[in-house]
């Protein structure tokens, strides 16, 4: 998630220089996504071709426009999230500013960051000094305009990255071996490894069980591929 500034060093980004542009569980949801929309077209066309033949070139160009126009409103999505989400901060520091007492100030505060959902526990007393010191800080501070950084740009473009590239695992076997079968099964064999792959390393970053998550990764995202397939995606 992309913060607004209320001071010149507010920013909090939770990564390093290139981690930073996108967040990891994010960048893992956006290959998750790629990678089911990829698998909805490949296992599906296994469907739709069983009797006539299945066209390997319509499949191809199928399956990299289907991921590069996803990739594309992705990426649209994710920058008007964001800009909604910086305007929605702006404007909530300009009614603490202009809140007609601490008190309603501090409740505005307490409403838009509750406290209770926070990974840790706090006593009262400790809650109160936080939010008072949280009023103190935006009373100070200026707001930043609520305009996309050079970063929430760079981002989006990584959105549209994640999405767009998922489909050249799926294209690959296709290139490669003639048999357009063996190349189906070898592509949906890659796309599902690639769903465990993706499970694990979202374990590695958030503290779980790779071996666990990598598994429920791949049978959650096979659940979503018959789905989609199922209501005609």
């Amino acid at each position: 998630m992309i913060f607004i500034t209320w001071g010149p060093s507010m920013t909090s980004n939770p990564i390093g220089h290139i981690t930073n542009i996108i967040d990891p569980g994010d960048a893992l949801g956006e290959v998750l996504f790629g990678l089911i929309m990829a698998l909805t077209l490949t296992v599906g066309s296994r469907l739709v071709f069983e009797d006539e033949g299945l066209d390997v070139h319509e499949l191809i160009v199928a399956t990299i426009g289907c991921n590069v126009a996803w990739g594309i409103i992705d990426a649209v999505l994710f920058i008007l999230g964001t800009t909604f989400y910086k305007s929605r901060r702006l404007r909530l520091f300009r009614q603490i500013k202009a809140a007609r007492s601490e008190t309603a100030a501090l409740k505005m505060l307490t409403q838009e960051f509750p406290i209770e959902e926070a990974p840790f526990s706090a006593k009262a007393a400790d809650t109160d000094a936080l939010y008072r010191s949280l009023l103190t800080l935006a009373s100070r501070a200026d707001p930043r305009k609520a305009s996309l950084s050079k970063d929430e740009l760079l981002a989006a473009i990584a959105v549209f990255f994640l999405v767009s590239v998922t489909s050249i695992p799926a294209v690959t076997p296709f290139l490669l071996i003639d048999n357009a079968h063996l190349a189906l099964r070898v592509s949906n064999l890659f796309l599902i490894i690639l769903l465990f792959v993706t499970g694990y390393a979202w374990a590695e970053f958030s503290g779980g069980r790779p071996f666990h998550a990598g598994m429920t990764m791949t049978c959650l995202g096979l659940l979503l591929v018959a789905i989609a397939i199922a209501l005609g995606g």
